[in-house]
């Protein structure tokens, strides 16, 4: 497993709030839910490559 890093993150109190409802609705924890964001949104902008698993059929 890779290394976290630990930060403090200030956050409007009513996001925080929509931000948990969004987990517990998702079964994640907030941190997981923002983890899942991030990762989704760096992916999406092109900034993260998605891992592969082997299993994926070769294209051609």
């Amino acid at each position: 497993m890779a290394d976290k890093k630990t930060f403090v993150l200030r956050i409007d109190e009513d996001v925080y709030k929509a931000l948990e409802k969004w987990s517990v609705d998702e079964f994640r924890s907030v941190n997981g839910q923002i983890e899942f964001l991030i990762d989704t949104a760096l992916k999406k902008a092109g900034r993260k490559k998605e891992k592969t698993t082997g299993k994926e059929k070769p294209k051609g």
